[in-house]
């Protein structure tokens, strides 16, 4: 929502919003001139709304919130944020939606690093903060990019030239009937795209039809990565197209994932006749996106990571990837994100979470739900079985001292509140 607000305010439109907490974003956004209400000037936001023309409201506010009735009640012209996203891409020549359960945001980004270097007009809606572009990055209308989010079936709504599927896994399972629902969804935005790219590697994708791909592991792949070498989980590795060799590509982002999100770019730029130099130096300049694997400090010798894996598979992936980097005792922190997608993917957590060591679960983001106690952390934890459990800052930050020495790591998984709770702590053993 935020980068929307950014990309209306550049295109000369007065912009307003509000959100129930203040952050670092509300403060970008308050820089830029756009009105940002809080629960703390909430007559000022509905005295805002009142002055509106349009609404323009995400997919996850609850039906019963306070300004949403309002909008309702009042009559308001209201889009939905995908709705409203669909619109955009309508005012640019290539649009490209990337899609896919795991490492849109990631993608998403490189792929807006490939066209800097490129040097062409462009504006990319990212849903994380790229180090260099932030969330939103605009210097023209030839090519815009943006994430395409399966919640709400939302990537539907999105008409894009061009379509990236990364993978489909189980997930945002409240809004689908079943798997097969999922899938088709998936399927539906790759054939009402003039053309899409998926991975061959992932088994639900291979389900979606004949499409370009690429992968590592499939021999078949259009584009793939051969003979790769690792280095502290960066990897390096020879791009295949068609089964010749291309070029050579060194990330500087860390985890096998990235090989994936570097070949699925490649073979959307190569679509549009990008030169395979020029795509390997933009994929190389691209270095992280906050919250995806983000060394936020260090205190007292022990490392501070924090990445957004809210999933099963993207939790085993990354403590994969802290596992090849860190040289004393791994301590994970996980904070599960919606009591719905917990209790969902029960099985799944339980597996992934099993055999760690050093294992913390912290007290669930709730997000748009209510409490349930069958998707709850504690519930998770009870399963779990031999980790601990935490439900307040300080319980946890008393664990983190007593127990992380010189030389540790702590990785913060979540996509809640996790982050900033690290980064609380972190502080506080610093001082």
């Amino acid at each position: 929502m935020s980068a929307l607000a950014q990309y209306l305010i550049k295109n000369g439109y007065k912009v307003s919003g509000y959100d129930d907490f203040s952050g670092e974003q509300i403060s970008l956004l308050r820089r830029l001139g756009i009105d940002v209400y809080t629960s703390d000037t909430v007559e000022q936001a509905i005295e805002s709304l009142k002055s509106s023309d349009v609404v323009v409201y995400t997919d996850a506010i609850q039906p019963n919130h306070f300004l949403f009735a309002y909008a309702l009640n009042s009559s308001k012209k209201m889009i939905s944020r995908g709705d409203f996203l669909g619109g955009i891409l309508k005012n640019f020549t290539h649009s490209i939606g990337v899609s896919g359960s795991h490492g849109k945001t990631t993608c998403t980004a490189m792929c807006a690093h490939v066209l800097q270097e490129a040097n062409v007009p462009f504006s990319a809606h990212i849903g994380g903060l790229d180090v260099d572009f932030g969330n939103f990055y605009s210097n023209g209308t030839e090519y815009f990019l943006t994430e395409a989010c399966e919640y709400k079936k939302n990537i539907l709504k999105l008409a894009c030239e061009s379509a990236i599927v990364l993978n489909i896994d189980a997930d945002h399972m409240e809004c689908y009937s079943n798997e097969e629902d999922l899938i088709k969804t998936f399927k539906s935005f790759c054939k009402s795209s003039s053309k899409a790219f998926v991975c061959a590697d992932d088994k639900n994708c291979q389900k979606l039809g004949e499409f370009p791909s690429f992968g590592i592991d499939n021999q078949f792949s259009d584009y793939r990565a051969v003979n790769l070498k690792s280095n502290g989980e960066k990897y390096q590795f020879t791009v295949q197209e068609y089964g010749k060799d291309l070029c050579r590509v060194r990330l500087n982002a860390r985890g096998r994932c990235n090989v994936y999100n570097a070949l699925a770019t490649f073979s959307l730029m190569r679509s549009y006749g990008f030169d395979e130099k020029e795509i390997a130096r933009g994929i190389e300049n691209f270095s992280a996106v906050k919250r995806r694997f983000e060394e936020m400090g260090r205190a007292k010798g022990v490392i501070y990571i924090c990445d957004y894996a809210h999933h099963p598979k993207e939790i085993l992936s990354t403590v994969k990837t802290a596992q090849g980097v860190c040289e004393g005792n791994l301590y994970v922190i996980f904070q599960p994100h919606t009591y719905s997608r917990t209790k969902n993917l029960m099985g799944e957590f339980v597996e992934s979470l099993r055999n760690i060591e050093n294992l913390a679960i912290y007290k669930t983001y709730p997000a748009r739900e209510y409490f349930d106690e069958t998707g709850s952390a504690k519930t998770l934890a009870d399963n779990v079985g031999g980790c601990l459990y935490f439900e307040h800052i300080r319980e946890l930050k008393t664990w983190i001292k007593r127990t992380a020495k010189a030389g540790d790591t702590l990785l913060f998984l979540g996509a809640g509140d996790i982050y900033f709770i690290a980064e609380r702590i972190l502080l506080e053993m610093q001082s």
